[in-house]
């Protein structure tokens, strides 16, 4: 809620700042959780909540703002709204997906939150591609995209090793190597093309497995 106040200020780069902090959260309270062998159904609940304002609600201010910088286009800010409303099926979804053990059904909400929030460093690092995103028409169309893989049925990979051999994890080696090349090389400004590369990554892996 704190980065929604920041980002109605105008600060949108504060957005990431806190959604970034947010992830970091995010992990470690599974992590103690796991580790302390402790679970609630309340706490499932809250999990759930807390990720749609952090990840659904503060992503599509994010982008309402960008895209509400132009004051030519009265109604068009609106429609970025799909990303908090997609957020909210995206973790429904999920609580009840008895699927998603060892992989994801669709973009996670904390995926396409960092790609969102992080989409100002990004335009301010490549300024030619930059200005192309920043177009309110193409912001309106990358919130409809990322709303509908939110929910779409592309099976994505999930960072959880069994095993460490080379050939079953070679596309989760290479999601953490592009990671780490990005943002070491990037910064912030890496972090979409991170998010970019673990979905083709994970297309490309459902194919190759599909026609093993």
């Amino acid at each position: 809620m704190v980065g929604i106040v920041f980002v109605l200020q105008g600060k949108i780069e504060w957005g990431a700042y806190f959604i970034l902090l947010a992830a970091l959260f995010d992990f470690l309270d599974g992590f103690v959780a796991r580790m302390l062998k402790v679970h609630s159904e309340i706490g499932k609940q809250l999990d759930s909540l807390a990720d749609l304002v952090t990840f659904g609600v503060l992503p599509s201010f994010i982008l309402f703002k960008m895209v509400d910088e132009n004051p030519t286009f009265t109604y068009l800010p609106y429609v970025t709204l799909i990303v908090g409303i997609f957020s909210a099926l995206r973790l429904a979804k999920f609580n009840i997906d008895t699927r998603q053990t060892d992989r994801f059904i669709g973009v996670p909400t904390p995926a396409n939150a960092l790609l969102i929030s992080t989409l100002p460093f990004f335009i301010a690092k490549f300024s030619g591609l930059g200005e192309l995103i920043a177009q309110p028409e193409s912001l309106v169309i990358l919130s409809i995209i990322m709303s509908l893989l939110l929910v779409a049925e592309i099976p994505l990979i999930a960072l959880k090793f069994k095993s460490f051999g080379i050939k079953e994890n070679i596309f989760r080696y290479l999601t953490l190597l592009i990671g780490i090349g990005c943002i070491i090389s990037l910064g912030l400004a890496g972090i979409p093309i991170v998010i970019i590369s673990y979905i083709v990554l994970s297309v490309l892996e459902g194919l190759i497995s599909k026609n093993a």
